[in-house]
């Protein structure tokens, strides 16, 4: 290589800065209003979640299990747990609910297991720039989920306290005067039930998005080490992210069973 080629080279390559900027740049449609790479990234991981399962339904025998069967049936057991300890209702959706949760969760916080130049250099062959693969570090997305989880706890809430019901109980919870008092308290309940309505996905989204935005970033920071230094700090983190990618999975699923059995009782 000669002085110039190597002075260009120089030239080109990317600064730290610009190097952290382009793996925090979403790939976004014409108008620049979607973050496609969160949807089509999150649309595929749903879709292996749901062959698998369904395939380890098909091959699911009364005999000896094998592998994919055993490791189902561990995720169903652990999530079994958290919906009979948590939910005292009776609901055929709430099992189902929290194991799509769990496992789609932890399907998109596993992709910060993948090298951070590896999916956006192959994409890159074929034209595709920007390109961001972990959805959870996208706070659109985590805020999709929560409002989805908000839409859970209101259905949950007028089906099982009717409509009228749940009206009611929005303007007398949480102090539940009677008379001229319930009157006047009317405005002050029903503004306490907005804030911890609003406050449940609101904690959801924000505790998932920061925790793999923070992630995401310190494995960005690895990257522009030497090669040798990302294998001496990557590994261990690697290990211990592996804790965080499936503690945040939990905590998001059992949170939502938790707020979906506040929502079904009875004041």
């Amino acid at each position: 290589m000669t002085i110039e080629n190597a002075v260009e080279a120089a030239h080109e390559a990317p600064t730290s800065i610009e190097y952290i900027q382009h793996h925090l740049s979403h790939l976004r449609n014409a108008e620049n209003t979607v973050n496609l790479d969160t949807f089509w990234v999150s649309a595929i991981l749903g879709l292996i979640f749901l062959g698998v399962f369904y395939m380890a339904s098909r091959r699911a025998t009364a005999g000896v299990p094998g592998k994919l069967q055993n490791f189902v049936e561990a995720v169903m057991e652990l999530v079994n747990e958290v919906v009979n300890s948590a939910f005292h209702a009776k609901s055929k959706v709430i099992a189902p609910l929290a194991i799509t949760i769990f496992c789609w969760v932890w399907l998109m916080n596993a992709m910060d297991f993948l090298p951070v130049d590896l999916l956006p250099k192959l994409l890159g062959y074929a034209g595709v720039h920007k390109l961001r693969v972990v959805p959870t570090a996208d706070v659109n997305h985590t805020f999709g989920m929560s409002f989805g989880v908000m839409l859970c706890i209101i259905g949950f809430s007028i089906k099982a306290k009717g409509l009228g019901g749940w009206g009611k109980e929005l303007l007398t919870a949480p102090f539940h005067a009677h008379g001229f008092m319930a009157i006047v308290l009317a405005p002050v309940n029903f503004a306490f039930q907005m804030i911890e309505l609003l406050a449940k996905p609101l904690s959801l989204s924000l505790r998932l998005f920061g925790n793999m935005y923070a992630g995401e970033l310190l494995f960005i920071l690895i990257a522009l080490l030497p090669w040798w230094a990302q294998w001496l700090l990557g590994g261990p983190w690697v290990i211990f992210h592996i804790l965080v990618v499936t503690l945040q999975a939990f905590v998001f699923m059992a949170l939502t069973v938790v707020y979906l059995s506040l929502a079904v009782e009875k004041h």
